[in-house]
């Protein structure tokens, strides 16, 4: 007998049970949403009550967005409409784009000067 308990079939041991590959999530379902790191800058922070950094669940910017207003009200809506977004230090302009679950989304509202 070869390394194997006694009654022990001859299987391999590395095999994996047939399991079906998962169909792709829709981004609006909201029982997939990711948490997101969300970091707010100058006015976006002073909008958010002082709030430097906190976990947000959420697929896209539009969908952050609402949650934000929904959590923080309508003076950060105002910094939101004309604030940029990074996702993962990256220029995010499409608001309905899908987000990586555990990304790091900074709000930068615009600065003065020029």
């Amino acid at each position: 007998m070869a390394c194997r308990d006694v009654g022990e079939e001859a299987r391999s041991r590395h095999r994996r049970p047939e399991v079906p590959p998962a169909g792709a999530a829709h981004v609006r379902d909201r029982r997939v949403t990711g948490v997101l790191q969300v970091r707010y800058f100058a006015g976006a922070r002073a909008a958010a009550g002082g709030v430097h950094e906190e976990s947000i669940g959420a697929t896209s910017l539009d969908d952050l967005a609402t949650v934000l207003v929904e959590r923080h009200g309508e003076r950060l809506a105002v910094v939101l409409k004309a604030a940029s977004f990074l996702v993962d230090g990256l220029a995010c302009h499409d608001r309905r784009a899908a987000l990586p679950a555990g990304a790091t989304v900074d709000i930068l509202p615009p600065f003065a000067g020029g």
